[in-house]
């Protein structure tokens, strides 16, 4: 049974890999999860210089979900070269590093920096707001998809993942600049925006008024956007969004995604990707199917 892919010439043992800030860089979870039993670990956000993250609180919890405004903290990147890429070394998995910024120039210095490191791909997350341009998100803006992932592209080493915004009209348009700028593969899809009021408080729930909306409430409008990028786009997908189980995850994979993410499931269930990853083989094994790619975008438009 063949459960390994590949994405731009990188070979992952298989498709599960874990969702950006959801996962720290495997420390927290390796007492749980042997990490050399992922496809990859898919790091949490590093940034040029530390980012200190929003005030609290910055977590709500929703039916069927949760709303983070974490605000991205993290440690920037040389703690992150010190520290984080030695320990997943240890580790017989792929190392996907996700990036931020809040000007093209933020992430570009980022990808300088791991130019020479020994990671296997970049996935750049374009939700961040831009501030040179009024706020708007890098994602939310074709022109600008395309500007940053040719501009990242020239740059880097490593293949380049672009991390699309679902906040979007038009979430193929959004692909076909990403494609049309270079990038070796998609991934979909990040948070949706979304607030909590405290009724009790009178209040908003979390400090930044608005969050991210993650969770299995999120899965079914991801597992949409999916399907529309894999049609609209000839890139490999690495698709996410409440993913909690295999049936879930075989969706996406149906769908059009080579790959998958574990993001908020693994907050409720520490081995949740190791689940996941087993039940796809079940169900390999149960359906008679030998390899993944006979999963992979089985469905079609009509």
């Amino acid at each position: 049974m063949n459960t390994s892919v590949n994405i731009a010439g990188i070979t992952f043992q298989n498709p599960v890999t874990t969702a950006s800030g959801t996962f720290g860089s495997g420390m927290e979870y390796s007492d749980y999860v042997d990490l050399s039993r992922l496809g990859a670990v898919t790091t949490k956000g590093v940034a040029s210089v530390p980012w200190p993250g929003n005030p609290t609180p910055r977590i709500a919890e929703t039916h069927g979900g949760m709303l983070n405004a974490i605000g991205l903290q993290n440690p920037g990147v040389e703690v992150f070269i010190k520290r984080d890429i030695p320990f997943l070394r240890q580790f017989d998995t792929k190392i996907i590093v996700n990036i931020v910024g809040r000007t093209i120039e933020d992430y570009c210095e980022v990808v300088d920096r791991l130019a020479d490191c020994d990671v296997d791909m970049l996935e750049i997350n374009i939700s961040c707001p831009n501030v040179k341009e009024g706020g708007i998100a890098f994602g939310q803006d074709p022109r600008l998809v395309e500007e940053i992932t040719s501009k990242i592209k020239v740059r880097a080493k490593q293949p380049v993942i672009m991390k699309l915004s679902p906040n979007v009209a038009d979430i193929a348009e959004m692909a076909r600049a990403a494609q049309a700028g270079g990038a070796d593969a998609l991934s979909l899809i990040n948070t949706l925006t979304g607030m909590k009021i405290d009724i009790n408080r009178r209040t908003f729930a979390l400090a930044n008024k608005t969050g991210g909306l993650s969770g299995p409430a999120i899965k079914p409008i991801a597992v949409r956007m999916v399907y529309q990028v894999a049609n609209a786009v000839d890139l490999p997908i690495i698709g996410m969004g409440g993913i909690t189980t295999a049936e879930d995850a075989l969706e996406f994979i149906m769908a059009g995604a080579t790959m998958i993410a574990v993001g908020t499931a693994n907050f409720i269930n520490p081995t949740a990707t190791i689940e996941v990853l087993e039940g796809i083989k079940h169900f390999m094994i149960q359906q008679g199917v030998h390899d993944i790619h006979e999963l992979i975008g089985c469905i079609k438009e009509k």
